[in-house]
Order: structure tokens, then sequence, then C-alpha cells
């Protein structure tokens, strides 16, 4: 009988081990989405996603790789800090939803791990359509910490199918300006399939799992982190976070991997989820669990804008060709005209002044084009080597604010290294200063930073129309990378694709019809829209097209998936600031496809329909009333509906 106090005094440690073995929770506020938080026997920390039943992710790993310390394995979860509730309330003028309201439950979980070593803890924020994670490491040492590999990965059922951009090997590409983000999708392949480039997978990759689908990407990258990709190798279908290649860095001396003091916060791994792709396409994650900007936002800043290059080349960005794509703009009622490279060379400063204020004259604001630098380029364009160093760059800017000018294109950027995530910054806190506006392309993802940087009005990172005037294999391509593109690059941030054109391209056939492009302009997102159409295909076109084009608002204040798959079409409505409800469709397939729009979702009963006409090159338009509208369009057609 006396040993009974004994084996109950023994039992007591087994039964905390016990309790302490089990797994921690963190659920959305629709209890839909669950994070399970366990440790396995070697001390690494491990968590799952579940969608109500369905297993979106299977235990996939947590940890950090430090130079002075691995905090993968043998840690030790020392507290599960209690749930509480997120709320944050923003306005964004330069993506999918103006006023963004994101609900989440958070929990942080803190490991220990050898002493001496940095602190480390994994924050998990859980939401309706989604999980974001990042690690917190803290500690009271001075030095300079260095993360070498972070040990996350996302462990796929079996089954599952993605949609996947290759990532491209460093300094390829046209004059070594890749990793660009410039690379088709791969469309519904076998998760776990390695990369046709050899270097992973870019973010954001879709995939469908058990009947749901999940987003991966990443957000929230200050100046402390370089960007990252899936890895090339996902053995069991298990992808890694892979760092940037060994080029990717502004200087020789300059930093790749990330680096920092403590305490030092990580970017936020996001994985948007949803038991359908409505989700994918309306969700503001990216964006909520961004830091908020500094500065105040530009709601008038969004627009549309004329763009000469896109069909009429180099040659053509001369004083008098830019002038009557200023007219051009001004008489469809935009906001903009871009002015591309050589116009240091072709027009020069002084005109380039003369331009702008006659461009201002006309209520249009004129943006123009910059090399970011060419020491990591041979890119020819120019200007070159004149934003690189931070007082160069500003007597620029400074410079081209005095000029009147509204905003610059930075182009051929080199790579994902912390050292360019720095830059990218740079330049925009700089061009804040000068009240420039800012567009980067050949480019890295957005990642959030048109929330923290309000003059930020998109990012190429995209396959963009532009492509389509370089080869034939390009163009025949248009129609399913473009049904792809709302369900992957498009959902994650503002995209510079540069969509709609009626003009033929020269020397090419281009397959898609018009009104597959003027859906484009609708469709596609972007904070500034630069339409490829030069002003002779605008005015050969039916007057009610012309007439559509004008009447779409500089900015959209919400956006509702109404049908559609990967590359095979994609039925997207936009809601203007006012309230009115646009609606745009596009067919990619090869045959004709019957398509049933349920105007009633909107509150809609009816509106005028534009679509295609007896050829692929013309147009038909006709009301439509009612709370369904059926459109059979024909192979690679496209659509709009307007209030």
């Amino acid at each position: 009988m006396r040993l009974l106090p004994l084996l109950c005094l023994l039992a007591l440690p087994l039964a905390a081990a016990q309790a302490a073995a089990q797994p921690i929770r963190i659920s959305s506020p629709d209890g839909a989405v669950l994070v399970t938080v366990a440790v396995t026997a070697q001390g690494q920390p491990t968590y799952a996603v579940h969608y109500r039943q369905a297993e979106l992710l299977r235990p996939s790993k947590l940890g950090l790789q430090l130079a002075s310390a691995d905090l993968t394995q043998g840690l030790k979860l020392t507290k599960a800090d209690k749930q509480t509730a997120v709320a944050d309330d923003y306005q964004l003028a330069t993506d999918k939803r103006a006023n963004c309201h994101y609900r989440a439950n958070r929990r942080v979980l803190h490991f220990a791990g050898k002493a001496g070593a940095p602190q480390l803890s994994v924050v998990f924020q859980v939401s309706n359509d989604g999980v974001a994670f990042q690690y917190v490491l803290e500690g009271s040492s001075l030095d300079v910490q260095r993360i070498a590999n972070e040990a996350t990965t996302f462990h796929l059922p079996a089954s599952a199918k993605g949609w996947l951009h290759p990532h491209a090997k460093a300094q390829t590409g046209f004059a070594n300006t890749q990793p660009s983000y410039e690379e088709y999708y791969q469309r519904g392949i076998a998760a776990g399939t390695p990369s046709t480039l050899g270097q992973g997978w870019s973010f954001p990759a879709l995939f469908e799992v058990n009947g749901h689908w999940v987003l991966l990407t990443e957000a929230g990258i200050g100046r402390s982190y370089c960007g990252s990709h899936l890895a090339h190798a996902a053995p069991d279908v298990e992808y890694s976070v892979a760092f940037p290649q060994p080029p990717e860095k502004t200087t020789p001396e300059a930093a790749l991997l990330p680096e920092s003091h403590l305490p030092w916060r990580t970017p936020w791994r996001v994985l948007v989820v949803g038991n359908s792709l409505a989700p994918i396409v309306e969700s503001t994650l990216t964006t909520d669990v961004s830091p908020p900007a500094q500065t105040s936002a530009l709601p008038d800043a969004p627009g549309k804008a004329s763009w000469s290059w896109v069909l009429l080349g180099d040659q053509n960005t001369t004083y008098d060709v830019q002038r009557r794509f200023i007219d051009y703009a001004a008489s469809m009622g935009w906001h903009y005209c871009l002015v591309d490279a050589l116009w240091d060379k072709q027009i020069g400063y002084d005109k380039m002044q003369e331009l702008a204020q006659y461009a201002r004259s006309k209520n249009v604001g004129l943006l123009v084009w910059y090399n970011s630098n060419g020491h990591w380029n041979e890119a020819p364009q120019t200007p070159t080597n004149v934003l690189f160093e931070p007082e160069s760059r500003r007597k620029e800017f400074a410079r081209l604010k005095q000029m009147g000018v509204a905003g610059v294109k930075i182009d051929f950027f080199g790579g994902d290294g912390q050292s360019f995530m720095n830059y990218y910054q740079d330049l925009l806190t700089d061009a804040a200063q000068a009240g420039l506006l800012v567009n980067f392309h050949g480019a890295t993802l957005p990642r959030g930073w048109n929330r923290t940087y309000p003059n930020l009005m998109t990012m190429e990172a995209v396959r963009g129309f532009e492509f389509l005037t370089f080869d034939q294999a390009n163009t025949d391509q248009e129609a399913t990378h473009c049904a792809t593109l709302p369900f992957t690059r498009n959902a994650v941030g503002p995209m510079d694709f540069t969509p709609m054109a009626f003009s033929e391209i020269r020397g090419k056939q281009r397959r898609t019809s018009n009104a597959f492009e003027l859906a484009l302009s609708v469709l596609f997102q972007s904070g500034i829209q630069h339409y490829a159409e030069v002003p002779e295909g605008m005015a050969a076109q039916p007057a009610y097209v012309q007439e559509f084009v004008k009447k779409l608002p500089p900015r959209w204040a919400d956006v509702k998936l109404m049908d559609g798959y990967p590359g095979q079409y994609a039925v997207l409505a936009r809601q203007t600031p006012g309230g009115a409800w646009y609606v745009a469709g596009i067919n990619a397939t090869d045959s004709p496809k019957t398509i049933q729009v349920d105007l009633g979702k909107l509150g809609l009963q009816g509106g005028t329909l534009i679509t295609d006409g007896a050829t692929n090159r013309s147009f038909s338009t006709r009301p439509v009333a009612g709370r369904t509208v059926s459109v059979t369009l024909p192979a690679q057609g496209g659509f709009v509906v307007q209030p």
C-alpha cells in the first residue's frame, strides 16, 4: 500500500511529458483552417495544415540553420502563448481590393536549443483564407547573425497537382538579366516533378490538393532577408525553401543570404487555401501580413497608360512619336504615357522636360524608363549606371521631379539576394521622397511591398505581352498563359503584363481574338495598367469598344472569381470605386466554350455584353437581361459585360 503514492509521484513527470507532447493547435476564426504543430523525437518542430477534413499539408519541417547554431533539431517547446485575435483594416490603391479587412488567430510558439544559441519562436496567423507564419530570433548576442539555410518545407499529399513557374538560372537570358520571373507555368503537373530549368520553382506556386487549392508564396520581406523560392528536388512531394544563387547580389562583397542583428523577424511564409479557387484569386493575404506604409497612400496615382515600345520598338522612342502617344492618352482619358528606353539618347533631357510639360497640359503624367544599373546585366539600353549609387540616384530623382516627370520604370534587376532586396527598397524610399511613382520590370515579385510603399504602382515578374513580339512560339501560347495568371502571378500583387492589342504583331500571327484582348483590360490588375494598343489600332475599333476602354476606372475596389480553371478559362468580376461591376472572361482552349455567368451574385440584372463577332478580329454587342447570361466563346475568344 505504501508504494501507491510513490508510483503516483513517478507518474507525474510522464504525464507532464505526454501533455507537453500533445500537438499545438491554431485555427482560423471560422474553424475551417487548422494548423497543428508538434516536435519530433529528434527535436524537429513540424506543422501540418487541414481544411476541415481535408489534409492540405502533411507534417512539414520548421527551423533555421544559422552559421552559429542549428535551430532545426534538438529543440524543445518551452512555451505556447495563448491564441489571440488579429484584426487589421487598411486601404490599398494599387491592388485587387481597396478596403481590406484581415481577421486571423495568432499564436506564438517558443523553442529553446543549446545553451547560448538564439531563441527561436514561430509566429502563426491563421485566417479563413490561409496560413502565414514567420520566425523570430532573440538573444543577447551583439554579433551579426547569418542564416545559411531555412529548414521550412511544404509536405504535400502525394496526389497533388501543381501549376508551377520554373525558376531561372542566374545570369542567363537576354543580356544576363535572369532570374526575372518570366517563364511559362507548367500546368497541372504531378507535384514533386523536378523543375525544367534545374533551379526549382518560383513563388507563387499553385497546387490542387484533395479537391482543395493551396497557393504558396512569401510576403513582408524587409531589408534583412533574401527572396526565396521552392527547391529543385521535392522527394515524397516535400518542397523545401531555396535561397538565391551566388550571382544574385549587387556587388561581389554585398550580402546574398540573410544576415542581421538580433532581434530578427523573417518574412512570412504564406499559404492561401480554400475549397475552391475563389480564395486564391480574391485573397489579400500577402498584403495583410506585410508592414503598413509609413507614408500616406496615393489614391489618385493608379491609372491607365499609353506606351509605344511594345508594338513600335526602340526606334520610336522619339520626341514626335511620344508627343503623339501623349495625345492618345489624353483622348482616352488615361492618366499616363510611358516613354521607354533610350529616351536620354534619342530625345534628351531638355526635350523630355518639354514633353513632360506638354503632357501635364493635357492632364497626362509622364513616366520614364531606366536600366537598374549595368554591372550585373549587359543590357545596352540607357539610361544606365545612374540609379545604384545613392547620391547619383537622389540627384537624378530630384532632376526628374523638377522636369515634371511623374514616375519611373526601372528594369533589368539581377536577382533575389539580400542586397537586391535592399536596393529595391532604397529605390522606393528615395523615389517616394522625390514624389515619384515606381514600376519595376525584369524584377522579382511584389511580395506585399505595394502596401508598405504606396508609390509602388506595379511590377512585371511575368512573361508579359512583349514576349509575343519576339517569336511565334510565344504568340502561340498567349491564351493558356493568360488563363493561368489570374490564379497564380496576379493573385499575389499588381502585375504589369501590358495587355490588350487589337493590332497585328509585325511578323507574327496572334491567335487570340480581339474580344479576348479586350477582356484582359479587366481580367488583369495593375496599379498602372500599360496598354499595348497604339492610336491607329484603337481608332480602328468600333465606337462602343473605344468607349468601353475610356470608361474603365483607374483602379478597382473589389474582385470576385465567377468561374474558371487555370490554363483553360477564367471569368472575373471587378468592382469600381462607385460600386459598379465589370465582368470579363476568356476561353483559352482550342474549342468553343459556353459559359454561364451568374450576374445575380453581383446584385446585377443585366448589362451590355461585348464579345466576338463574325471573325476573331471583329466584335459584337448586345444588351443582356436577367440574373444569368449565357455566352458561347469561340476558341481563344473573350467577352466583357459592362454596367
